[in-house]
């Protein structure tokens, strides 16, 4: 990056809730129905239909900022966002504007020399989707698709506290991560229910005065984000040092060419001519609402990593990739309780074979073909010497294509260790025998050789020997 220049990043997250029905309509909010079949009278704005405001998309709210330590409104109104596109068929968006339900919060997150930054959290407003747009398969003509019309969004807007693509990169991991572990949102990118507007600037470092901004609109992947503000930040920056300056507009990020470009020019608030909406009451939260919806937050992400590497004795690595799923990190402490072989180990497992296997088919850790009880049950034949390390990555692949338990795969295929040191022994005088020149070299010195000699212990006993005895015998005899 330009050391002259300084970059400011705020972020616009939009996060669809996971309610059944719409946010004013009851009409279906399932992913994938067939165009149009989802989009009732409400959702389509007849003349004469009413919006009801769904009551657990308040709860989400709620829930959202007691989880950003933010100040939730006692108070708060819908208004009437104005503008004409062919997907909005009342020709105004329902949003909030000067009174949402989420005020000033905060989250924390490492910036790019690794050390812990607070990034504050403007608001988070509840508003209805817009429908598609479809350009494909229609010639010279656009389809519109209102099944998302009305689907309950809660728009997260940060502080512009952000100096990088990365610090935004780690910002909206961390929104994503505490959206999933509140249960409010399933955070799909691909199906939409997650994705993000960035406002981008430049300004000469030391400079108080923010930059003109452009706005990169529908980022849905967290490496799009990436490279899209990476784009803009050395666009902006060639732009001023040629003499040319940046105009406030937004542009959208073609991720085929890797480059933002014009969509169109940045809109102020006035332009939308907001006001309340008159079809809708004020909305209002007493404190016993409040404090019932906090009775039901889970640990959070932070918390939990924090408990993780104090109580588990964790690496802080291992605790921070196992706390980014709600559902990985109780995985894995059912794995830990259940098992004689320690919380490191089983951290070890759950991160590295399983996480392997389950992005490899594609799969959640919710659809394992291996429980948490199960995967205990291995690693206890580890921890008990029946079976080795290397033996039992093999257990594993059996366990996970359906063959049966570690102990029942462990029998049928005659895999139980040897530990027996005599049986041991004879195995190491033959491989002894049979390598006079490498014996020669590691009594000279070759240290080296050591793995050599294991590693004919093992190809001899089939991989059941015990490496820990292996190595101490090999040791002893070639002293």
């Amino acid at each position: 990056m330009n050391g002259k220049w300084e970059v400011v990043i705020g972020l616009e997250v939009h996060t669809q809730l996971a309610t059944n029905s719409k946010i004013f309509s009851g009409a279906s909010t399932a992913y994938g129905a067939a165009p149009n079949t989802q989009a009732c009278l409400v959702d389509l704005g007849y003349p004469g239909v009413l919006p009801v405001l769904n009551a657990e998309v308040v709860r989400m709210a709620v829930k959202f900022g007691l989880a950003v330590n933010a100040k939730v409104a006692s108070r708060s109104i819908f208004a009437r966002k104005n503008y004409f596109y062919p997907d909005l068929p009342k020709g105004y968006q329902i949003s909030q504007y000067e009174l949402p339900i989420v005020g000033h919060g905060e989250l924390f997150i490492l910036d790019d020399n690794g050390n812990e930054k607070r990034i504050g959290i403007t608001r988070a407003h509840l508003e209805e989707d817009a429908g598609k747009s479809v350009h494909e398969g229609f010639g010279e003509h656009s389809g519109i698709d209102l099944n998302r019309a009305g689907t309950p969004l809660l728009e997260i807007v940060s502080e512009p506290d952000m100096r990088s693509a990365r610090e935004a990169v780690a910002y909206m991991r961390k929104i994503h991560t505490i959206v999933r572990y509140l249960e409010v949102s399933d955070g799909n990118m691909q199906e939409g229910s997650f994705r993000c507007d960035a406002n981008v600037s430049v300004r000469p470092r030391g400079q108080k005065e923010l930059g003109t901004r452009a706005e990169l609109k529908n980022l849905n992947s967290f490496r799009f984000v990436e490279k899209a503000i990476n784009f803009e930040i050395d666009r902006q920056i060639a732009l001023i040092e040629d003499g040319g300056e940046v105009v406030q507009e937004t542009r959208l990020y073609d991720s085929d060419k890797d480059e933002t470009r014009p969509m169109r020019s940045k809109e102020e608030a006035n332009d939308y001519r907001y006001f309340p909406d008159p079809d809708l009451l004020p909305v209002e939260i007493d404190d016993s609402f409040i404090e019932a919806v906090r009775k039901t937050l889970p640990e959070l992400p932070d918390a939990k990593q924090q408990r993780f590497t104090n109580q588990y004795g964790l690496k802080t690595a291992d605790a921070e990739i196992l706390t980014a799923s709600r559902a990985v990190s109780d995985y894995f402490e059912q794995v830990a309780e259940a098992t004689t072989a320690g919380p490191q180990v089983a951290a070890n497992w759950v991160i590295g074979d399983l996480s392997a296997l389950l992005n490899k088919e594609g799969i959640e850790i919710k659809s394992s073909k291996i429980g948490a009880g199960a995967l205990a049950g291995l690693l206890d034949r580890i921890a008990d010497t029946t079976i080795s390390g290397k033996i039992a990555k093999d257990v594993f692949e059996s366990m996970w294509t359906g063959e049966g338990s570690a102990d029942e795969i462990i029998a049928a295929k005659g895999l139980t260790q040897i530990t027996d040191t005599s049986a041991l022994e004879s195995v190491v005088d033959a491989v002894i025998a049979a390598n006079p020149e490498q014996v020669a070299e590691f009594r000279a010195g070759k240290g080296k050789l050591l793995g050599f000699f294991v590693g004919q212990v093992m190809k001899e006993t089939g991989g059941k020997a015990n490496p820990g005895q292996v190595n101490r015998i090999i040791k002893q005899k070639l002293g």
